[in-house]
């Protein structure tokens, strides 16, 4: 994943999000691969642009960890693609990742706003 144009010290920050954006991406509803990317980067206002290399083994292990189920089926553009839909676990891992990450993120947005001694 990558920060649409910014320096790579941001892409640093991002790294373990990747699979939290996926799944809730997921949580929208059944999607192909590139159609998970495409919404990220929607639901980011162009920020977070999702390269093949990063989506594809984190979707592969995603699905073995039984987080994500994939069946293959045929895209608006009337291609053969493999469809991903959140399981039962997948959902319950998200509302993990969800807290965890708000938590992390509550934490930082204090450091962030207190003042120097």
């Amino acid at each position: 994943m990558s920060i649409r144009k910014r320096s790579d010290r941001y892409s640093a920050h991002l790294q373990g999000t990747l699979d939290l954006l996926i799944l809730r991406t997921l949580i929208l509803g059944r999607q192909h691969g590139q159609g998970i990317a495409r919404l990220i980067q929607q639901q980011s206002d162009n920020v977070l642009i999702v390269d093949h290399g990063s989506l594809y083994p984190a979707l592969q292990r995603l699905e073995g960890r039984g987080f994500i189920a994939a069946e293959w089926g045929v895209s608006d553009s009337n291609r053969r693609a493999r469809f991903y839909t959140l399981t039962r676990k997948g959902r319950a891992q998200l509302a993990r990742e969800q807290s965890e990450w708000r938590r992390i993120a509550a934490a930082i947005a204090r450091v962030l706003r207190s003042s120097p001694a």
